[in-house]
């Protein structure tokens, strides 16, 4: 039985006739039809779309429309400039029209769902298959539908729906559209279209074969003629009165001198004679002789020597950076290997450390040390492969990657290549670059790169390759295997001193043009500049702060003239403003509930109070100040400890029935991780639940496990110094850490007691009053 469909919106169609089954985007311009779609999204998404007979009509009546339609379902809207509205359907079934309700605001009507006559299986299957095979060689001749469109005809197993695809894609008029809507019979719809199939492969023979007669009607010599003659009366119009023959002969010359493999030279000699018998209209010529040029101007033998004078390297090196020995001791190393070998070590070094410790400068000084050109490559935040690799030639504004154009603006294949933040490396659907470096800096692979866009192997095993990066965990793992990491740890206040008096402050004052006002910054001044105005694990930021008090002295001297003012420690807000940063003096007396903890950050070390209260509760513990997951486990890890231990830190077993516990690690709008606060959580804890005091002259760091075991944690050495001038006098480290100790300044070494504990119940003895 046939279902009625009353009071369905109806757009009437202009030279189009749409299929069940099939997703097509209509494009509505009369606004009743505009409505008719508007009034199906407000409802249902259901409408009727009918075709007219005659286009010509305007406004047509129900005798201009088809008797047969289709009911479709909006899936998407979307209105475009113009008045235009485009919406995607998709058909839903045959439907026959009864009546036309209403045709204002816009055309209603009620249809009559129609359903497609199976006949005999054996025989719908049988048309089902000539229908596919003959879709095939069609669609194989004709070379307009695409494969997925292929694919999707060939897959369908349902006989009716093949009839409609097939109807859609066919290029047929729509009388003859209309007449496959309206066959009921899917047998006859078949075979109907089986004709037209057997008609369009007719046609395409023919076509091919009246295109084969006249392409051999043209005479070779004369076709070339006439292309020839046009080529030079185009150059003679332009002025371009170059010969390819000749430009290809001077490429040769330049191919000559480069003295190349054998492999090589072959196979750029042959890309020049293929551009010397190419048309220079071809927009291949133009992406070829782009190739030629950037192969040609590589520097394939071209190399600086080496200054292999260790002390005066080390000279040099001295002059440029203030401390950073072992650093440089390393560099040195490999110059020593370099003069002894005549050759690379293989090395790569990864110079790892915090911003603004020195780490670009300081490969710029190796390059200066060894008399090499410099390259700097920024990767932060690459995430295209091409950038390391280059891009095809066939793309439109393909270049080589960022290292072979390196190598081609410095001119030699031995330069110092800085890869800076090589941490920040990204991936997406565009490739992993992370995965193309290996290639480049792996020294059992790198002679033989080869870069998509010159296509030929290039050596970079003579290359000093240097990346920088301040968090070598971020750097992935096949990668950090092939590198050797040299740490570059926070300057020292002492450090920072000396860098600012004999390099940053002669730097300013003459970029600023002071040197003749005898501008001078004292030591006092300096160091209350580093303490109170800068807070950082390099110099960056108190570079820029000296910059200020210049740019300050340079506007006073001009505007005032006469001398520059003298900076002295009692003025300099004047210059400044007030101190940014205000140190929090250490807790003179011991408190219950009150450590000292130590944390490292991007900036340095610091030092890190935690809290610990009580209050009557059902025992929860809460843990507070922005902690990230690996310190709330901790804390719990801490709790757990107390509880398996309560009887032997003479606590009651049952606190944590009566007891909530809060610890909160102040500054909460701080963002605070990491396992080393375990042991200053479990000490705050035990100190407000057994009412003993803790040191307030003592600092600890340290994780802490279960069973009450200390384990190892990073950044010692930012943590000490913060502890240092905290004013404390004691710290509390794991035993795994104690190796540290040898590497750790002397004025650290001097200046605390440092000792090393392997369990909670040390620290407990050390630091509970």
């Amino acid at each position: 039985m046939n279902l009625l469909e009353v009071g369905i919106p109806t757009v009437p169609l202009r030279g189009m006739v749409v299929y069940p089954n099939i997703v097509i985007h209509l494009d509505i311009g009369r606004d009743k039809s505009i409505k008719a779609v508007e009034a199906a999204m407000n409802e249902d998404r259901i409408l009727a779309v009918v075709t007219q007979k005659d286009d010509a009509v305007d406004a047509p009546t129900v005798h201009d429309l088809a008797q047969m339609g289709t009911l479709v379902k909006i899936k998407q809207m979307l209105r475009l400039p113009g008045g235009i509205v485009r919406v995607l359907v998709e058909g839903i079934t045959r439907i026959h029209l009864m009546n036309i309700t209403s045709m204002d605001p816009y055309y209603i009507g009620d249809y009559e769902r129609v359903a497609s006559e199976f006949e005999d299986d054996v025989e719908l299957e049988a048309y089902r298959r000539l229908v596919q095979a003959k879709f095939g060689e069609w669609a194989e001749e004709a070379k307009s539908v695409t494969d997925e469109g292929v694919t999707r005809v060939m897959e369908l197993r349902n006989p009716c729906e093949l009839a409609d695809q097939v109807a859609f894609l066919l290029p047929i008029n729509n009388l003859k559209r209309q007449e496959l809507l309206e066959e009921l019979s899917v047998a006859r719809r078949l075979n109907m279209i089986v004709g037209i199939l057997n008609m369009e492969l007719q046609i395409s023979d023919l076509e091919n074969s009246i295109n084969n007669q006249v392409r051999q009607s043209m005479e070779k010599a004369q076709k070339e003629y006439f292309l020839r003659e046009k080529i030079r009366v185009i150059h003679d119009e332009l002025g371009d009165k170059g010969d390819p023959e000749e430009e290809a002969e001077e490429l040769r010359v330049k191919l000559k001198a480069l003295n190349l493999s054998e492999d090589v030279h072959t196979r750029i000699d042959k890309e020049i004679s293929r551009y010397s018998r190419m048309p220079q209209l071809m927009p291949e010529a133009t992406i070829l002789r782009n190739y030629l040029d950037w192969v040609l101007a590589l520097p394939w033998n071209e190399l600086t020597e080496d200054r292999l004078d260790i002390k005066g390297a080390h000279a040099m090196l001295e002059a440029d950076h203030y401390g950073l020995e072992k650093v440089k001791k390393r560099i040195l190393e490999f110059l020593a290997v370099r003069k002894l070998t005549g050759k690379n070590s293989g090395s790569i070094l990864c110079l790892v450390g915090p911003p603004g410790v020195g780490k670009t400068s300081l490969a710029t000084s190796i390059a200066k040390a060894m008399n090499r050109k410099f390259i700097r490559a920024s990767l932060g935040g690459v995430r295209d492969e091409a950038e390391i690799r280059g891009h095809r030639r066939t793309y439109i504004g393909a270049l080589p990657g960022r290292m072979i154009q390196g190598l081609k603006n410095v001119g030699t294949k031995n330069p110092v290549f800085l890869l800076d933040e090589i941490d920040k490396l990204a991936s997406d659907y565009k490739g992993d670059p992370s995965s193309a470096l290996l290639e480049v800096l792996d020294p059992e692979q790198n002679s033989t790169f080869s870069d998509h866009f010159i296509e030929v192997p290039f050596d970079f095993s003579e290359v000093f390759w240097i990346t920088t990066a301040n968090i070598a965990s971020n750097i992935p793992g096949p990668l950090l295997d092939r590198m050797e990491i040299i740490e570059l740890s926070s300057y020292m206040e002492e450090e920072k001193l000396e860098i600012a008096k004999r390099y940053l402050t002669p730097k300013q004052i003459k970029k600023n043009g002071l040197e003749d006002y005898k501008v001078k910054l004292s030591d006092a001044v300096l160091r209350k500049v580093i303490s109170e105005y800068t807070r950082e694990a390099g110099v960056r930021t108190l570079e820029k702060t000296i910059a200020k008090i210049c740019r300050k002295i340079a506007f006073k001297v001009v505007e005032e003239g006469g001398d520059a003012p003298k900076v002295t420690t009692k003025n300099l807000h004047e210059f400044l403003g007030a101190p940014i940063f205000v140190d929090q003096e250490r807790e003179k007396k011991a408190q219950v509930g009150y450590v000292n903890g130590l944390a490292w950050t991007s900036v340095g070390g610091v030092v890190l109070p935690c809290e610990a209260t009580t209050m009557n509760g059902t025992g929860k513990l809460a843990l507070t100040g922005s902690l990230g997951k690996v310190m709330q486990e901790s804390g719990q890890a801490a709790m757990s400890y107390i509880r398996h231990n309560a009887k032997a830190l003479k606590i009651e077993e049952d606190f944590y029935k009566k007891l909530d516990i809060h610890v909160h690690l102040p500054e909460g709008a701080t963002p605070k991780d990491g396992p080393s606060a375990g042991i200053t959580m479990t000490l705050a804890m035990v100190s407000i639940l057994t009412n003993r005091k803790v040191r307030s002259d003592i600092a600890m760091t340290g994780e802490i496990t279960l069973r009450g075991r200390v384990l190892p944690i990073g950044g010692l050495k930012e943590k000490l110094l913060a502890a240092l001038s905290h004013g404390v006098k004691e710290v509390l480290i794991p035993k795994g850490n104690e190796k540290d100790i040898a590497e750790l300044p002397n004025i650290v070494k001097e200046g605390l007691i440092i000792t090393p504990v392997k369990t909670m119940d040390e620290v407990l003895a050390k630091a509970l009053v």
